[in-house]
């Protein structure tokens, strides 16, 4: 009984040794279907971007988070659809959320009451940072305008720049075209890839060297587009997308950054 109890203990150190983080930022791009869920960590510290559109985003947090940690610094919605907030209701439910960011949009949904009664965030607005306690990691807002007027919803999608070191991100929620650019290394892309997400002007002002494109296999919506594909091809743009590669895993160093895939 003493032998096993120990040998149990040993196994349990080791698990947790394995598990503690690098030194590097992990930019992971959740399988979860037909929707949007983003999971950015730095050692112990993580920032998710929506949730996806149901309990999947929670098998992706378990993939690519220590199992120790049920803490998450920031969580940030980019606009309350049902497939960027869904899965957001079971995270606040589970995890301890020390930050929760919103845009300045409301929908009449069961489902985003429900996250409104559990968390009611803070609205944020193009100028607006998220630092950490990390000196080279931030999140910078550069859409919605604060004085927005639109009655399109993903007009009020919440863009941002993720930066560390020299290694830039564009995150772009479902905004489209009414996002601003700029030069980046990786791109998520707009709207799951829909063919009025992007145009090949607005490509070549953001000259990303890679995309990914988040989308749910043989989705009703045709997502993603033959147009947005061509138009990343013909800019040499490597491509990868969630139905085809799983969970994309984008590693750097600050300097450099690499791709895992299908984790």
């Amino acid at each position: 009984m003493i032998f096993k109890t120990l040998a149990l203990a040993a196994i349990t150190i080791w698990l947790a040794v394995l598990a503690l983080p690098d030194n590097k930022l992990h930019l992971v791009v959740c399988d979860v279907g037909q929707g949007d869920a983003i999971l950015v960590t730095y050692k112990t510290t993580q920032m998710l971007i929506d949730g996806g559109p149901n309990k999947a985003v929670l098998e992706c947090l378990a993939r690519h988070m220590p199992f120790y940690d049920r803490r998450i610094e920031v969580v940030l919605l980019t606009h309350p659809q049902a497939d960027h907030l869904n899965g957001l209701i079971e995270v606040l439910k589970r995890y301890t959320v020390l930050r929760f960011e919103r845009s300045d949009v409301e929908n009449n949904t069961d489902g985003f009451r429900e996250l409104m009664g559990l968390n009611v965030g803070r609205k944020v607005y193009a100028g607006d940072e998220i630092r950490f306690m990390i000196h080279d990691l931030r999140f910078k807002i550069l859409w919605p305008k604060k004085d927005l007027q639109s009655e399109e919803i993903n007009d009020y999608s919440i863009v941002g720049k993720l930066s560390f070191g020299d290694f830039d991100a564009l995150l772009t929620g479902d905004a489209g075209t009414i996002a601003p650019t700029t030069p980046v290394e990786v791109l998520k892309v707009p709207h799951h890839g829909s063919k009025y997400g992007m145009t090949k002007e607005w490509l070549e002002a953001t000259g990303p060297r890679l995309a990914i494109i988040s989308v749910g296999k043989r989705n009703s919506y045709g997502h993603p587009a033959a147009e947005i594909l061509k138009i990343l091809s013909d800019e040499g743009i490597k491509i990868l997308r969630t139905d085809l590669d799983g969970d994309v895993e984008i590693v750097s160093d600050g300097k450099k950054y690499w791709v895992n895939r299908g984790l």
